[in-house]
């Protein structure tokens, strides 16, 4: 696995290694002792997959604060998404910027996503798959959202959200 460097604290991009030949490929797509060399959180106790139906489908932003602190690696299996970062640890010199990236099934990158930033996606096509492990179970009581048009974030998507939830929609801006 190749880590790469976002801009934002602690966020990486993940390159995973293919092995191919004419019946196809093999990749790893997690392993804790790489994490662990890394210096990431490798303790991933829940695995997740999320379908959208149609193309402009947003899902996000979420995180989750203390004690149920999330860590995520998330990888797209089927079609192509945007993949969208906010950081919202007030103590990370990288506190409200976001990251953008295009993932995809054929890209073989994932992307992991420290605890305390918030995370969503826009499907870029219709049926699209996302996998994802966390390092803690969700908990309601401990989550929150921001808005994707916040303008505070000055996020741009690169196209038109045509489904959100009432929930998604409903997140409060922020209030640097």
């Amino acid at each position: 696995m190749k880590f790469i460097t976002t801009p934002l604290a602690g966020a990486f991009l993940v390159e995973l290694p293919q092995h191919s030949d004419h019946r196809g490929f093999f990749s790893r797509f997690f392993c804790a002792d790489t994490f662990k060399a890394q210096g990431l959180d490798y303790n991933m106790v829940q695995c997740n997959i999320s379908r959208c139906n149609y193309r402009g489908t947003l899902r996000g932003l979420h995180y989750q604060t203390a004690p149920a602190l999330e860590s995520k690696f998330i990888r797209c299996t089927r079609g192509e998404i945007c993949d969208v970062l906010v950081d919202m640890r007030p103590e990370s010199p990288s506190y409200l910027q976001h990251y953008t990236v295009i993932l995809s099934a054929d890209s073989n990158q994932g992307m992991y996503i420290p605890g305390m930033c918030a995370h969503g996606y826009q499907a870029l096509q219709d049926d699209t798959e996302v996998m994802y492990l966390t390092s803690c179970p969700y908990d309601g009581a401990y989550e929150k959202g921001l808005r994707y048009d916040d303008p505070h974030i000055g996020m741009q998507l690169p196209i038109a959200v045509t489904e959100i939830s009432d929930k998604d929609q409903s997140w409060p801006n922020i209030t640097p």
